[in-house]
């Protein structure tokens, strides 16, 4: 029997590989757009760029190390070179797609890059595997522009995985509605009317402004946000805004919220500083035809009755007065029970001025 030589011996140790085998090897060299390996076969194992990554952008340099160990699949054994092709990204996508069915099947929460903002929602890759989430599904609100999502991760689970018709569908929006209602929750059990709160403006209509309370929104109507008066609440506060509220009631789920604080209402101490005989200043806030309403305080408004504007006689006030004019009258009436003052000009005009004004 003849001897083999040291080539045939070496070549008889060495083993065989098919394609479609999966294969470990050990990186030998690394080049910004290929990996070579040593795969324990004759000959080396190539992996390019594009066998890597489906990104383009990706230096291989970057993400392999000379040393490291790989798992990668055969896709040809002999290139024509005497080389052997390997994908790593095919193998971590069948790797992937299976993770995927897995979390699927059991409603498992995942996290992932957004490697794609689409006119339609967003695409985020698992270990390969491409998933789409909707635009319906991205949140809990209607955002119209999802670009802030590019190259953040996000947390989702699958409601569609049909990877032969490439369907792998994510939603988004469920985890963020089961927090909410969790968050919403724990609150509810910890407030009670009367806490005093920090919130956040996190939406302003013409009937008030929802505060976020960091777990549910309360409403602050437009009735309770100043003692004062408030014509327009996009006026007076702005998205964003921190607040401090007091909780006024609560109903279920709903939460009403006031501003309008006890110690700063402006009728404490009403008796003493609008007593009748007092001299007071004050502005027209608006007009019937009976009288004017003037405003003393922020909150504290007092009727001027037509017949004490003047000593003349007037029609309608919005003859002789304006609105937004500062006047001088005396207090003749004030009733703390009722939350009601009543003025008089005419009891500031002396029958001397009266003279006066009606000789010129």
């Amino acid at each position: 029997m003849s001897e083999m030589s040291f080539e045939q011996m070496l070549e008889k140790s060495l083993k065989t590989i098919r394609n479609g085998e999966v294969v470990e090897g050990t990186v030998i060299d690394v080049k910004p757009d290929e990996i070579i390996l040593n795969i324990g076969y004759k000959s080396d194992g190539i992996i390019t760029r594009n066998e890597y990554t489906n990104d383009s952008s990706v230096n291989l340099l970057d993400v392999v190390s000379v040393g490291d160990t790989m798992e990668a699949k055969v896709m040809k054994v002999n290139d024509g070179e005497g080389q052997v092709l390997l994908t790593y990204k095919r193998l971590a996508a069948e790797k992937g797609s299976k993770r995927l069915e897995e979390a699927f099947n059991n409603g498992e929460v995942l996290t992932a890059p957004v490697t794609q903002v689409l006119d339609g929602g967003l695409s985020v890759v698992v270990d390969e595997t491409r998933v789409f989430i909707p635009a319906s599904l991205v949140s809990d609100v209607y955002e119209k522009d999802l670009s802030k999502y590019k190259d953040t991760e996000i947390e989702f689970v699958l409601t569609e995985f049909n990877p032969r018709r490439r369907r792998i569908i994510g939603d988004r929006k469920q985890l963020l509605v089961a927090k909410k209602e969790q968050m919403q929750k724990e609150l509810l059990e910890k407030i009670q009317v009367g806490d005093v709160m920090e919130g956040t403006v996190k939406n302003i209509t013409d009937f008030g402004a929802f505060i976020d309370l960091g777990g549910a929104d309360g409403l602050l109507h437009i009735s309770e946000m100043s003692w004062g008066r408030v014509e327009n609440p996009k006026k007076v506060f702005t998205v964003g805004q921190a607040v401090k509220v007091f909780i006024k009631d609560i109903k279920d789920t709903k939460i009403a919220l006031s501003m309008k604080f006890a110690e700063e209402n402006p009728w404490n101490n009403a008796a003493e500083r609008y007593a009748v005989g007092t001299i007071v200043t004050g502005k027209v806030a608006r007009m019937t035809d009976f009288g004017a309403f003037v405003e003393l305080a922020p909150g504290v408004d007092a009727l001027l009755h037509v017949s004490q504007i003047s000593r003349e006689h007037v029609n309608k006030p919005s003859d002789v007065l304006a609105i937004g004019q500062e006047i001088e009258a005396k207090i003749v009436d004030f009733s703390e029970e009722d939350k009601k003052i009543s003025l008089s000009m005419k009891a500031l005009i002396t029958e001397d001025d009266f003279a006066e004004e009606t000789e010129e």
